[in-house]
């Protein structure tokens, strides 16, 4: 966000430096100053565009695959003549931080079939999540962890 946050202050400052407040000067301005973070864009922090893009671009992937993997779980549990199902609560763990991070989990988790976000506790260290199989929520934990909250840390970080 800094490094957005500073393209586009030197990009604000070509136009006022160059006098024409045009679109396609703003344009060149926010090249040039793409071109000046990227320099020193380990001096400020923050991951480069492409970086940020390529990680948010493998979370939406992730994303995809698991709302396939468990929309077809789901499909096959409740198409069985004889549904085994263990239905659970069970409290996940974060080691996210940010409210965002945690939110975009929490969605995360809803969006996918067969789970739900139900709470998340006043100090934001757990989260509390309903499965329709909570048979082994080890197992759960361990994929969410491994799985969605490793993506978001990496995206965001």
């Amino acid at each position: 966000m800094r490094i957005l946050l500073a393209n586009l202050v030197l990009a604000i400052f070509w136009v006022a430096v160059t006098g024409s407040a045009s679109l396609h000067n703003l344009v060149f301005g926010f090249i040039i100053g793409a071109i000046s973070v990227a320099l020193v864009r380990h001096q400020i922090g923050g991951a480069g565009y492409f970086t940020r893009a390529k990680r948010l671009t493998t979370l939406f992937l992730l994303f995809l695959y698991e709302l396939m993997v468990s929309a077809w779980s789901v499909a096959k549990l409740v198409c069985t003549p004889r549904m085994v199902l263990k239905p659970g609560i069970f409290r996940y763990e974060l080691s996210l931080e940010k409210d965002f991070e945690i939110v975009l989990l929490a969605n995360m988790i809803t969006l996918t079939p067969g789970t739900l976000t139900v709470d998340v506790s006043d100090d934001k260290k757990y989260l509390y999540i309903h499965a329709l199989d909570c048979a082994d929520p080890d197992a759960i934990r361990k994929s969410i962890a491994e799985g969605f909250e490793a993506k978001i840390r990496e995206a965001f970080a």
